[in-house]
C-alpha cells in the first residue's frame, strides 16, 4: 500500500510516497542527492528489494518545487547538509503519525549528498533512527557529526570510484559507532553496471533487515 505524504516547509511543500508492505518491521526513509528526486531509479529500485523483504519505505522531494527550479539556476541549498538533515528529522515525525507504522523503527538510505544528511540527522536523533546505509555518498560532508552517529552504519561505494571511496574511507575512521564500508567490484559511482545496483539492494536488505526488527504498535 502506497500512501501520500507531504510536508510543509516554509511556504512552500515537500512530497513523498510512503510504501508498507504487510507485517513491516521498519521504515527506511530515503535522502537522494543532488539532480534527483523520489523518483530516482536506483532509489526505487533498492527500495522494491526493501518492499520485498517486510520494510516499509519513503521516497520523498527533499525541495519544493521553486528550490528545485533555484537549484537548477544555479543554486546550492543541496549542499545545505543542516536544512537537509532538518527536513528528514521532520519527515520521519510526520510519517511517525501514520497509524500503519507507528511504533517502527527507522532506517536511513543516503545517496551521494544525502548520505551526509542522513548521517547527520541519525546523529541528532540516536532515539530514532536505528541503521544507516550510504550508497555512493559523501559521508565526509556530515563533518563532526560523524562522530556522533550512534547507529550501525554501512558505506556502500563503487570499486572504480576511487575519490569517493577514498573519501568513504576517511569518513568510515571518523565514526564510532559499529560501521562496515563495501566496495562492489567493478562498478562506478553510479552503478550503472550489469548486476552493480542489485549488490547495492542486497547490501542495504540486509543491512536494514539485520538492525530493524520492530513491529508496529497499531495497524491501519
Amino acid at each position: 500500500m502506497t500512501t501520500q505524504v507531504e510536508l510543509r516547509v516554509g511556504a512552500g511543500t515537500v512530497h513523498g510516497d510512503l510504501t508498507v508492505p504487510a507485517d513491516a518491521g521498519g521504515v527506511v526513509v530515503f535522502a537522494h542527492g543532488a539532480g534527483s528526486s523520489r523518483h530516482s531509479p536506483r532509489n526505487t529500485a533498492v527500495a522494491r528489494s526493501l518492499q520485498d523483504a517486510g520494510l516499509a519505505t519513503l521516497l520523498f522531494d527533499m525541495l519544493t518545487e521553486p528550490e528545485e527550479q533555484g537549484e537548477q539556476a544555479g543554486g546550492t541549498l543541496r549542499f545545505d547538509i543542516p536544512l537537509l538533515a532538518g527536513r528528514l528529522q521532520r519527515m520521519m515525525l510526520e510519517v511517525g503519525e501514520h497509524t500503519q507504522v507507528r511504533g517502527l523503527d527507522y532506517g536511513l538510505f543516503g545517496a551521494s549528498t544525502g548520505a551526509a544528511a542522513a548521517l547527520t540527522a541519525a546523529a541528532e536523533t540516536p532515539d530514532r533512527v536505528r541503521a544507516v546505509v550510504s550508497r555512493g555518498g559523501r559521508p565526509d560532508l556530515a563533518g563532526s557529526a560523524l562522530g556522533s552517529v550512534r547507529c550501525p552504519t554501512r558505506l556502500i561505494v563503487g570499486g572504480n570510484d576511487p575519490e569517493v571511496l577514498r573519501l568513504n574511507e576517511q569518513a568510515a575512521q571518523r565514526l564510532d559507532a559499529a560501521h562496515d564500508l563495501r566496495a562492489v567490484p567493478g562498478a562506478s559511482h553510479l552503478f550503472e553496471e550489469r548486476g552493480a545496483l542489485e549488490q547495492v539492494a542486497t547490501l542495504a536488505r540486509d543491512w536494514f533487515v539485520t538492525h530493524l526488527s520492530t513491529q508496529p504498535q497499531h495497524r491501519g
